[in-house]
C-alpha cells in the first residue's frame, strides 16, 4: 500500500491526557542520563521556581509519540510501521513540563512528500495542557520505505 499524499494538511484531535508524575520525570531523566538535580528532588526544582519536578526537554516526546501513534494506526494513512524509520525530531519549548502536568496533544501532518518507493512523513504534535496552556511543539520526520526497500 502507498502514502497516500492526501494526508497532508490533516489534523488529529487530541487523545487521552497523559498524567506527568514524579517517578515518570524521574525515570525518564534516568535512563537518558539527565543529572540535573531538578528531575529528581523537588526542593531543588522549587529552588528554581518550579512547583514541582521538571522533566528533561525531550520528555516531551512521550506525549507526542502518542499523538503519532493516530497516525500509524489510521488505516486510510497506509503506513506500514515495520517500513518506518525515524529520521529526525524537534523540540520548541513553551514552557518547562513539571510533575502534576496533564498534557494532550494535536497532531498535524505538515508534508507528505515522494521518496522513490517511499515517503517522508512530517508530522507536528502541539502539546498543551488540558486546560490549554501550551507546553510544547514537536517536529518528526518518518520516512516509509516503500514495498521494495
Amino acid at each position: 500500500m502507498t502514502i497516500d499524499p492526501g494526508l497532508q494538511g490533516r489534523s488529529y484531535p487530541a487523545g487521552d491526557s497523559y498524567s506527568v508524575g514524579r517517578e515518570a520525570i524521574r525515570d525518564f531523566a534516568r535512563a537518558v542520563k539527565a543529572t540535573h538535580p531538578a528531575h529528581y528532588d523537588v526542593a531543588a526544582a522549587e529552588a528554581l521556581g518550579h512547583a514541582d519536578l521538571v522533566a528533561p526537554p525531550t520528555f516531551a516526546i512521550i506525549v507526542a509519540q502518542r499523538a503519532d501513534a493516530q497516525l500509524i494506526g489510521d488505516p486510510s494513512a497506509g503506513i506500514d510501521f515495520s517500513r518506518v524509520v525515524h529520521a529526525d525530531q524537534r523540540f520548541v519549548h513553551h514552557r518547562p513540563i513539571v510533575a502534576g502536568d496533564e498534557l494532550v496533544a494535536e497532531l498535524h501532518v505538515d508534508q507528505v512528500r515522494a521518496m522513490g518507493g517511499g515517503a517522508m512523513i512530517t508530522t507536528r504534535a502541539e502539546i498543551s495542557t488540558v486546560d490549554g496552556v501550551r507546553t510544547a511543539t514537536t517536529t518528526s520526520s518518518l520516512l516509509v520505505r516503500g514495498e521494495d526497500q
